[in-house]
């Protein structure tokens, strides 16, 4: 077997979220190297690796055949979840999308509300809409990490309850995990945001438009700090 594919410091991380001897889904999985590394390592016993475009699913079919691993991991073209159920897969990663797209994506596969199924997934954007749509149906989440690359990618892991949870608006946006451990990467990330909301609070002010939203969420980010 040829030297293995480099995992990213972010894929790093949302690997170290799948159980052991688990059945994967790779949904959106572009070179398919996190699942090619996870069965080298022997820490899932298969999966399938999916793509709604050909381009990527055929890059992550040549990668499949160039680790010999066509019997252990199934290539497979479909629209996000839509074909997946009868896979049963335990573990499913959902990397390097909106959190508005993942959260559709959800959605429309109402089987992964399943005691069992664990659910890994990195937004790209809008943490807080991704977040929202979890605790609002019954997804508990149990796992958050912060990684940084050339910026922080926010990670989260989590599984059907059937039970909400209220979260704050800043707990949506940063994570309650994050926001307890409160780490360098945690605080990088606020101080970041502090900056976002103070430009977009000079923007409104300057067009005459309510700020009490920045205001609020500023007033938080400060209490945090302190």
């Amino acid at each position: 077997m040829t030297n293995l594919p480099k995992i990213s410091k972010r894929l790093q991380c949302a690997g170290g979220y799948v159980r052991e001897g688990s059945f994967l889904a790779d949904v959106g999985t572009d070179h398919a190297y996190l699942p090619i590394a996870l069965m080298a390592e022997g820490r899932i016993r298969g999966g399938v690796v999916s793509d709604i475009n050909k381009g990527p699913l055929e890059r992550a079919c040549a990668h499949v055949r160039e680790w010999g691993m066509e019997q252990t991991l199934t290539p497979l073209l479909c629209d996000g979840l839509s074909a997946l159920e009868p896979y049963a897969p335990e573990d499913i990663l959902i990397l390097g999308m909106g959190g508005e797209l993942i959260a559709d994506i959800l959605a429309r596969a109402p089987w992964t509300k399943k005691e069992g199924i664990r659910l890994i997934l990195q937004p790209m954007t809008h943490p807080e809409i991704l977040r929202r749509f979890l605790v609002k149906n019954g997804y508990g989440i149990v796992g958050e990490s912060l990684v940084r690359e050339e910026k922080i990618y926010q990670i989260l892991c989590a599984e059907y309850t059937g039970q909400s949870a209220d979260y704050t608006e800043l707990e949506l946006m940063f994570g309650k995990q994050n926001l307890s451990r409160m780490d360098e990467l945690t605080l990088t990330l606020l101080c970041r945001w502090e900056q976002i909301l103070e430009e977009r609070r000079r923007g409104k002010r300057s067009a005459g438009a309510d700020t009490a939203e920045e205001d609020t969420l500023l007033q938080e980010i400060g209490g945090l700090k302190a």
